[in-house]
């Protein structure tokens, strides 16, 4: 029996580089939490019509800030495991420098509150 011959070539396929792809990117939850003020979650529901975005901008769903193509895509998104995770995901307040300063040794530390989080109305 003869072994095995060492391995030619590139090894530059993988999953992970797949992952982490600019263009498969997704907000970051301190992005998102920002998006979710009132004055920013009006702006994001009502845009204008966009030709180049998934169902010309007009579904959008704010927690996981992704496009869809109708309202119906949107309503079986509200169901999905990815949506709900997000909502969890999104309870505890966000990571701020006051509580960066506390684990540092400066001040006092005050775990992060959990919220309620509901997902969007829909526009009918």
């Amino acid at each position: 029996m003869t072994r095995y011959s060492r391995k030619k070539g590139n090894h530059g396929y993988s999953a992970k580089t797949r992952q982490l792809k600019t263009k498969r990117r997704t907000r970051d939850l301190d992005e998102i939490d920002k998006d979710l003020e009132p004055q920013n979650a009006e702006k994001l529901l009502n845009q204008p019509i966009d030709l180049d975005v998934a169902g010309e901008a007009q579904h959008y769903c704010l927690h996981c800030a992704r496009y869809f193509i109708d309202d119906h895509a949107l309503q079986a998104h509200f169901r999905s495991k990815v949506h709900k995770r997000r909502l969890k995901a999104l309870e505890l307040e966000t990571y701020s420098v006051k509580e960066a300063e506390a684990a540092g040794g400066v001040g006092t530390y005050v775990a992060p509150k959990k919220r309620k989080m509901e997902t969007q109305k829909c526009k009918e």
